[in-house]
């Protein structure tokens, strides 16, 4: 018996946010050992990125040829759900009760969502060409502007970056929807696909540096806006809808509202007095200029408690002092 196209279009979300979530993971770090994007092009790392994103678009190209833009672009949030605890895993350290809940809150919320938009019949309709060039014309603008406040914003520029790349994210998946079900090659058809591969050309150097501040809050924003674009693209353009009525709207609602919470808890970056000490290196956290230095004096007694210098603070650069070592209990000066 044949599978269910929407049952086809979730298995292939599912893998395409595995790959989209490994290429943000291997981005990231990427990102924070380089200083630019023509830095970046130089590391092998970076094309790993770009295979894996150009994976999960194609996987998400074919998932659109099955599912609706209101059932496949929501479920791109589950990117975010594997890279939170992928990056923690990768920098070797704990991911927190908090971002646990969010992973929670996020499932529940695409949970409900899948069921009011899975509607159990492929796609038949997409954008006519000059609702496309319409639509690129604006995505052209906002991104411009975003681009523009980045570069006067350094405070915001990475969140700024991330609009911008998830706008052009869930502006060229609805291009691709057309490509994925529309008609035979023609000059339409071409335009749409120099449109799609430019605007998925943009939404990668643009998340890319907007990665340079950090995973959590652009990987977030990227995440909510990609979806919030397309599925705007497919209601109002489209006719998409959900099912049930004003039931299934509610329910898409409050599905929407848990899904961005939990997207917003998982962006919140872990802090660094959280992470456990890498076997092998130096704790550097414990070596502060207020907090005691331990230092081992050799030829110690076996057996009795170990002999300990105890500085306050960075050594002294005057003439040696007499210092006071605890060996087995009498103090000796030394």
């Amino acid at each position: 018996m044949a599978a269910s196209p929407v049952v086809v279009a979730v298995a292939l979300s599912l893998v395409s946010a595995i790959s989209y979530a490994t290429a943000a993971v291997v981005q990231e770090r990427t990102a924070a050992d380089t200083g630019s994007v023509r830095g970046a092009l130089a590391r092998g790392s970076w094309w790993w990125s770009v295979l894996l994103n150009a994976t999960g678009a194609l996987l998400h190209v074919v998932a659109l040829r099955y599912g609706p833009l209101t059932l496949v672009q929501p479920l791109g949030a589950l990117s975010l759900v594997v890279a939170v605890p992928l990056g923690s895993l990768v920098a070797r350290r704990r991911t927190s009760g908090t971002q646990w809940h969010g992973v929670a809150l996020t499932l529940a919320g695409l949970t409900a969502l899948l069921t009011v938009t899975a509607s159990g019949s492929a796609p038949d309709d997409t954008l006519a060409t000059t609702e496309i060039l319409a639509v690129a014309l604006a995505a052209a603008g906002l991104v411009t502007v975003l681009v523009r406040f980045a570069s006067h914003r350094s405070d915001l520029g990475g969140l700024a970056l991330a609009a911008a790349s998830g706008v052009t994210s869930g502006l060229g998946s609805t291009l691709a929807q057309k490509l994925a079900i529309g008609p035979a090659l023609s000059w339409s058809v071409a335009l749409v696909a120099a449109l799609t591969v430019t605007f998925a050309v943009a939404g990668l150097l643009l998340s890319q540096k907007a990665y340079r501040s950090g995973l959590g809050g652009p990987l977030a924003l990227l995440t909510l806006l990609n979806p919030v674009t397309a599925s705007a693209i497919g209601i109002g353009l489209l006719g998409e809808g959900f099912r049930y009525g004003g039931t299934g709207t509610l329910l898409a609602l409050a599905g929407a509202a848990a899904a961005v919470r939990g997207v917003v808890l998982l962006s919140r970056p872990q802090h660094e007095q959280n992470r456990p000490p890498v076997p092998g290196r130096r704790d550097r956290r414990r070596v502060g200029h207020h907090q005691p230095r331990v230092l081992t004096v050799p030829g110690a007694v076996p057996g009795m408690r170990p002999a300990q210098l105890l500085r306050s603070g960075p050594p002294p650069t005057g003439p040696p002092h007499p210092l006071t070592v605890d060996v087995t209990g009498t103090r000796r000066a030394v």
